[in-house]
């Protein structure tokens, strides 16, 4: 017998693949017999379930979500008790989720999660994020606003890299918006512009958190948030109210 315990899938033996035999059939549909009689098969080559994993564990690593995030979970996101805006925010995330395979390409393929702060926006979002990753194996890479722009500023190069991948990826996080009180720069409203208008174009989805509303990001840049909104109108939330009721930083105040 074969020893398999230096592999790290010893079904495939870490080819990453499988011959399989599958019935060889007619054109109706019926299995074809050798001329002895003997049921014919076709050794076929499929993926073994283990080149999804590392697929999925190599878009982690490239996401840029931290590990702290990569714990987020539908599951961890605690609803008991929540007001519905908050039950509403979590559903439009699974709903998108399950929805995901078919609206990717049409014009209406992102979502939005909106309004006020400390109400799980991220969590979801980043939730989310790690499903599409490990469950479907989709490039997300995740774009928190104001730290991102913050490494970006002072480094050209960097950022002529960091757009250009915020541009390609098959899903771009935006986490956080124009945060901040004051407004944001001209040259952080141009670079999102840029970045947003380009996956607008090319019918590339983006998942985006915001304390801002639809419009309020309108009076930001009309264009930018006009685009956001027809990009994810069917999976927009705006969660807003009393603080002390939304704000689960506050629960304990």
């Amino acid at each position: 017998m074969e020893d398999t315990e230096n592999y790290s899938c010893p079904k495939c033996k870490d080819k990453g693949f499988l011959l399989e035999n599958e019935p060889a059939l007619d054109h109706e549909g019926n299995q074809r017999t050798w001329p002895n009689g003997q049921p014919m098969f076709l050794e076929v080559l499929k993926d073994c379930v283990c080149s999804k994993k590392r697929q999925a564990n190599h878009l982690m690593k490239f996401s840029e979500i931290t590990d702290e995030f990569k714990k987020m979970t539908f599951g961890s996101f605690i609803l008991e008790g929540k007001p519905d805006a908050i039950k509403e925010a979590h559903q439009c995330a699974v709903d998108y989720f399950v929805e995901f395979d078919h609206i990717k390409d049409q014009r209406c393929n992102s979502i939005s999660l909106l309004g006020q702060p400390g109400a799980g926006k991220t969590h979801l979002l980043t939730a989310l994020a790690n499903n599409l990753i490990m469950k479907k194996q989709v490039s997300v890479l995740y774009f928190p606003f104001v730290e991102g722009f913050n490494d970006l500023k002072d480094d050209f190069d960097l950022l002529e890299e960091k757009l250009t991948k915020m541009k390609r990826i098959g899903v771009l996080f935006i986490d956080d918006l124009f945060k901040g009180r004051t407004f944001p720069t001209d040259f952080q409203v141009e670079q999102m512009f840029g970045v947003i208008n380009y996956r607008y174009l090319n019918h590339k989805p983006i998942m985006v958190s915001s304390e801002k509303t639809v419009d309020e990001l309108c009076d930001i840049d009309e264009a930018l948030g006009t685009r956001i909104y027809q990009m994810s109108k069917k999976f927009t939330v705006v969660i807003k109210g009393d603080r002390k009721v939304l704000n689960h930083r506050l629960a304990d105040v």
